[in-house]
């Protein structure tokens, strides 16, 4: 089948590129001149539709004779007004999806996160399935949108055009520059990362890039996913705290353990993104810490993904299996020094 994938040069968008390619799919990526196509060129036979998402002339030349939509872009940062988030998340979706259907596509499957369920009340989330509703009130701007452009992509669904909703939690693996491990490992390189638990286990569901990339590929393949939301995660969770120790020895940094109170956390963190919700500060800088990256942090949050695993496909790469394709990867470009020194 003919495929455009969105976000293609961003880390999760790339290893869809390799998916849909591995399956045999005809690639055509929609991407900005001036972002990194530096690995999207290493790729056989990838036909690249130059555009934006809030351009719809460039939106109807990219979905021409198109099959499947993978749409893998958003602002996924802390970073940006209200009226940003809107107009790539949901605004941006919405023109994509309307293109595509008018082009005759058959199948939009649509990136969306477990972030889209996590409310400002919000506690543990243990093993819930995708009948957990969404909150009343979203942690931040990045939970709010993607939540209203799923229930836009899966209201969309028809008989003749699949509308479905991949929710995979935590992506990691190679070519990640910008994303929470890159980040956390940056961190305790300098001994700057704080041990935030609280002194109790936080258990996460994780997803490796490869895992995602697959339930994209079979997603756009399979019969009575239509109108549906799946989560997508590695077989098994991890305990956050003592994985990140792990990686600190694997890489030479320094194990979280300095403790920081939690009232002073919440402070810290409320503070902050009261703050930051002024434009000025919001357009040009993320804040230091947030309740939705303590929430990722100090939450409970594992998923039953026995839908996924159904209709779909069981995740196909191990979380040990990943991490020596991690470690294999920082080395091959030029190892962990270089790799941190690209962090964004």
């Amino acid at each position: 089948m003919k495929v455009l994938v969105t976000g293609a040069s961003g880390f999760l968008g790339s290893h869809i590129v390799d998916a849909c390619a591995r399956a045999g799919d005809e690639v055509r990526v929609l991407v900005r001149a001036e972002s990194d196509l530096s690995y999207l060129r290493t790729v056989p036979d990838v036909e690249f539709a130059y555009g934006d998402l809030r351009d719809p002339t460039s939106l109807r030349r990219a979905v021409e004779g198109i099959d499947v939509v993978h749409h893998s872009a958003a602002r996924v940062t802390d970073r940006g007004t209200r009226a940003q988030f809107l107009e790539e998340n949901v605004a941006g979706t919405e023109r994509l999806m309307s293109a595509a259907r008018m082009a005759g596509a058959r199948c939009f499957v649509f990136i969306s996160s477990p972030s889209a369920l996590m409310g400002v009340r919000g506690g543990e989330q243990l093993h819930i399935d995708e009948s957990e509703p969404f909150p009343a009130r979203h942690l931040n701007l990045y939970s709010e949108t993607k939540a209203a452009a799923e229930r836009l992509v899966l209201a969309a669904d028809r008989t003749d055009f699949t509308t479905v909703a991949l929710r995979p939690r935590a992506v990691w693996g190679p070519r990640d520059h910008s994303g929470f491990m890159p980040r956390l490992i940056a961190k305790m390189m300098t001994g700057s990362l704080p041990d935030l638990s609280g002194g109790r286990p936080v258990y996460a569901s994780l997803c490796y890039c490869e895992n995602a990339a697959e339930a994209c590929v079979r997603a756009a393949r399979a019969d009575g996913v239509g109108g549906r939301a799946y989560f997508i995660a590695d077989a098994r969770p991890v305990e956050i705290w003592s994985t990140l120790a792990l990686l600190a020895q694997r890489f030479g940094g320094i194990p979280p353990t300095r403790q920081v109170p939690p009232g002073l956390l919440q402070a810290l963190a409320f503070t902050a993104d009261m703050i930051w919700k002024l434009p000025p500060l919001a357009r040009h800088s993320s804040p230091p810490l947030s309740r939705y990256t303590l929430a990722l942090l100090t939450r409970s949050a594992t998923y039953d993904t026995s839908a996924a695993r159904r209709d779909l496909t069981p995740p196909m790469v191990d979380h040990s299996a990943g991490m020596a394709r991690l470690e294999s990867w920082i080395d091959s470009i030029g190892g962990v020094d270089e790799f941190i020194r690209k962090v964004q």
